[in-house]
């Protein structure tokens, strides 16, 4: 008999909070925790995106919400980033119902989801369910052989080292940065 892979890590407690994994607590630990004030912060906070409703009785229609790992915010209490950790960029570590998930939350909310793979000293992002999303499968064979082609060129997933930066970085929309 074939043995399933499991789809969820290791669930943990730790700095007062339940983390679905351990990368999901590495990527906290190592990008955010004393790097963000804490009241700018919000570990997974739930989002509505459509109401329950009520079918041809007795039928209910469940409600769709949405929790994402991590969420950030300006002094302002806008939303900065909304993050999502996964284990790869692949169908696997985004399946096609977290892609509909992260449409319909940017649709209500005007921020799009940014999906986080965590390596040993950064992290790997983009947003998911843009219209001009970075290649999620870029790699130097593939852009070399989209140049030959005469194919425009993709671009890869942001590399960073800090939560310092717009989510628009995180797209492939032309962005320019504000004068301070």
């Amino acid at each position: 008999m074939k043995k399933n892979m499991p789809k969820t890590g290791k669930k943990l407690h730790k700095y007062g909070e339940d983390w679905d994994s351990e990368k999901e607590l590495a990527f906290y630990e190592r990008f955010i925790l004393n790097k963000v004030p804490p009241e700018l912060i919000t570990v997974h906070e739930s989002f509505g995106l459509i109401e329950k409703m009520w079918a041809i009785y007795p039928a209910v229609i469940p409600s769709w919400k949405y929790t994402p790992d991590i969420v950030i915010r300006n002094k302002d209490g806008q939303i900065e980033h909304v993050y999502d950790v996964k284990n790869s960029f692949s169908d696997y570590g985004i399946s096609t119902a977290n892609k509909l998930t992260f449409k319909q939350f940017a649709r209500i909310y005007g921020v799009p989801v940014e999906a986080v793979v965590v390596r040993t000293h950064d992290f790997k992002t983009a947003c998911v369910g843009v219209t001009k999303q970075l290649d999620l499968h870029w790699t130097q064979k593939k852009q070399d052989q989209r140049i030959k082609d005469g194919k425009k060129p993709t671009n890869p997933p942001l590399i960073k080292t800090s939560t310092n930066y717009p989510w628009i970085e995180a797209t492939n929309y032309e962005y320019e940065q504000p004068i301070k």
